[in-house]
């Protein structure tokens, strides 16, 4: 897909609601770009519309390791971003033929999980 199709909207509002279906999360525009932030105040995903490169991707944080693991696994699909990548988040490109949507909802996931305040993990896993 280049990134000047019509596809990387509805892609970048698949993540978009992919993040808003965490408790707490509030959408803020950062660096000019739609952010997601957990408990108001750290932000989880950041999207990354030609942000560095001509590329359409987002940028999530991620638990220790996952990023190596993943960009080494698929350097098509997975990259190191730019500022946040020297503290382990992980970049998704989303200007891919096919992307890996149940991946995606695990790595959103992921990064809620390790900023949001510990009480709202608790309550959110008590249900």
């Amino acid at each position: 897909m280049a990134s000047g199709d019509g596809r990387a909207g509805p892609r970048l509002a698949r993540v978009r609601a992919l993040c808003l279906a965490f408790p707490a999360t509030e959408e803020r525009t950062s660096h000019g770009e739609p952010c997601w932030f957990a408990g108001g105040k750290k932000m989880f995903v950041m999207a990354a519309r030609r942000h560095h490169d001509e590329r359409v991707a987002f940028w999530a944080a991620a638990p220790e390791g996952v990023q190596g693991s993943l960009v080494a696994a698929e350097p098509e699909r997975y990259f190191r971003p730019p500022y946040v990548g020297t503290r382990g988040w992980v970049g998704v490109y989303l200007d891919i033929e096919a992307v890996d949507w149940d991946r995606v909802a695990g790595l959103v996931e992921d990064a809620w999980r390790q900023v949001a305040p510990r009480r709202l993990v608790a309550e959110h896993d008590a249900g």
